[in-house]
């Protein structure tokens, strides 16, 4: 299905927890080619952002995550003057450290809270990972340049302005 220039598309995301280290993928495609990310994809016409949730998980990881396991985060909403525009509801799963499956969408490893800033993520989600470790819901929303530069990033529930 093509999407209108500048239309937002929808995205659910998993951030995979157990403890303080997160399981995410070095992806292998853009967006965010040779970025860690959390699970997740697009949402399918008539699917809710929950079951999107669930069904991206087992897709990408084999992991089968039941909607109880689920914790609404927030909600991320990306805006650019190109194709990269995006709301993204975001959920947190507590799972047992479990060797990193195979995925056909990069590479699943499992990193600790504190080594985040020492790898190479998109610009919002650490932001996200603060969020969820302080159980505080978020909606962010993030404005780009052309050349994907992030420009602006406002928390809208506290009205603060995060980036610049």
């Amino acid at each position: 299905m093509e999407v209108k220039p500048g239309i937002k598309r929808t995205a659910a995301m998993v951030v995979l927890r157990c403890e303080e280290e997160f399981l995410l993928l070095k992806r292998n495609n853009q967006p965010n080619k040779g970025s860690y990310v959390p699970v997740g994809g697009k949402i399918d016409p008539y699917e809710r952002p929950i079951d999107t949730a669930i069904r991206e998980t087992a897709e990408e990881t084999g992991i089968v995550l039941s909607r109880e396991q689920l914790h609404y985060g927030g909600i991320l909403a990306e805006s650019a003057p190109n194709e990269y525009n995006w709301v993204c509801f975001i959920y947190m799963a507590d799972i047992k450290k479990i060797p990193p499956p195979a995925c056909d969408e990069g590479i699943l490893e499992w990193i600790h809270f504190n080594q985040i800033p020492n790898i190479p993520t998109p610009p919002t989600d650490m932001q996200i990972y603060r969020y969820l470790m302080e159980q505080t819901p978020f909606v962010l929303d993030a404005q780009y340049d052309m050349d994907m530069n992030m420009t602006e990033m406002y928390e809208e529930i506290s009205g603060k302005a995060i980036c610049p």
